[in-house]
């Protein structure tokens, strides 16, 4: 998962997370808040990760409200992977009590926010002027889907 998540960081341009990850990293942010999160992993048929979504809480969102992530390996898109991930998150984040999830995705991922709108994700928010680890600054567009 590092590994796939580093070469989009490589790439640029579609997350806000610009220093390289290490596997260590996922493990922690995996149990940040366990009892509110979900993890998803797609995999093809010879074990090769080719995709993760998670869903947790996060500080500037009501506690009915769940953040997600979703990260898809490069040049892999289009394959269902995407759909097969959120198909499982949505049913964890029903499970685990949210009423609707938010993305915050970065306005100049084109390929982001054609994922969320598609899964029904609407947009309801912006967030200008926000400053990367690296100095870069970004705009976000808020989107949410009700559960």
């Amino acid at each position: 998962m590092a590994g796939l998540l580093n070469e989009i960081i490589e790439a640029g341009g579609t997350t806000a997370i610009i220093r390289p990850v290490t596997a260590d990293d996922l493990r922690t942010w995996m149990t940040r808040r366990p009892e509110r999160a979900a993890w998803h992993l797609a995999e093809n048929e010879g074990g090769a990760v080719m995709g993760f979504q998670w869903i947790e809480p996060a500080d500037y969102l009501p506690v009915d409200a769940a953040e997600i992530a979703t990260f898809a390996r490069l040049g892999q898109t289009g394959l269902g992977i995407g759909s097969a991930l959120f198909r499982a998150t949505e049913k964890a984040a029903r499970t685990l009590g949210y009423q609707w999830i938010n993305a915050n995705i970065r306005a100049d991922n084109a390929g982001g926010l054609a994922y969320y709108q598609s899964r029904g994700f609407e947009d309801y928010g912006k967030k200008t002027g926000v400053r990367l680890e690296d100095g870069q600054t970004v705009d976000k567009v808020l989107k949410r889907y009700d559960l």
